[in-house]
């Protein structure tokens, strides 16, 4: 198997892609992981132009002789040339799983909005950084081979809905857009990462008012929360409870998703592959 990885978003470093190289070969030897050299430029925040990530994620999807595409690292950019990315896939990139979460979010949406490919929330090359994250680049990389299906999210196995899974401000972003894929009949699991209470809750009031319709929702871990000079006096789960009550949206409890080294697998859709 031949995964390419590129970075629509932000850069990694070679010390990350050294690491997970190295454990691909020790671990995966049926895989051959071929990290695209944009994955290093940078460009202000970026990881290169506009321009330069465009053209990286093209040559990876569209390259028949790749089997996967898995996204290095989310942050934020791939908004900017998502539309762009999609328009200009060709039949190679229709098969393939499209791997990543975060800012990633905005790609595997425009994906699954146009059926192409099977979008994928799984853990990205760079979550090696994190403590434990060998263990979560070992989740991708087995899942891809079919040798681990621990590591899908357990509520998986009962569900009968198809399932998505985004950050919730990636989701909250793509509401309304061109990108965003119809969620009715779905349930949609979501997570955060460094937002306020306050913030988590402005999210979730916009949210909401865009997911009619769907099955449910699934709350992962909301992390890192900074401290504000007040407390703001509801959970993460009692937020999300509260707004989707006032949009009689069914709250389906917890989800093992997050920005996290425990981060679990969601392939986009009904029923799972590999």
């Amino acid at each position: 198997m031949r995964i390419a990885v590129c970075a629509p978003s932000t850069p990694i470093g070679p010390d990350d892609a050294a690491r997970v190289r190295a454990l691909a070969a020790a671990e995966f030897p049926e895989i051959e992981l071929v990290v695209h050299d944009q994955c290093f430029a940078q460009e202000g925040h970026f990881a290169g132009s506009d321009a330069q990530r465009l053209a990286a994620l093209l040559e990876c999807a569209n390259d028949p002789g790749s089997d996967a595409v898995w996204f290095a690292r989310g942050g934020y950019g791939a908004c900017r040339i998502a539309e762009e990315a999609l328009a200009r896939l060709d039949q190679a990139a229709q098969d393939k799983p499209f791997l990543g979460y975060s800012d990633a979010g905005y790609l595997l949406g425009g994906l699954y909005r146009a059926h192409i490919g099977q979008p994928v929330h799984a853990p990205m090359l760079a979550d090696i950084r994190r403590e434990g994250g060998e263990e979560a680049v070992r989740r991708t990389l087995g899942w891809l081979c079919g040798q681990d299906k621990a590591a899908l999210e357990p509520s998986l196995a009962r569900e009968k809905h198809p399932v998505v899974a985004f950050n919730l401000m990636t989701l909250a972003m793509l509401a309304g857009t061109r990108l965003m894929p119809g969620l009715a009949g779905h349930v949609v699991m979501l997570e955060e990462v460094s937002e306020y209470l306050y913030a988590v809750d402005r999210l979730f009031f916009h949210l909401t008012a865009h997911l009619g319709g769907v099955a449910g929702v699934r709350l992962g871990r909301v992390s890192a929360v900074p401290e504000n000079d007040r407390p703001f006096g509801a959970s993460a789960e009692e937020i999300a409870r509260y707004w989707c009550a006032r949009h009689a949206i069914a709250f389906l409890g917890e989800a093992a998703i997050g920005h996290d080294a425990a981060n679990r697998i969601v392939p986009f859709g009904a029923g799972v592959k590999r």
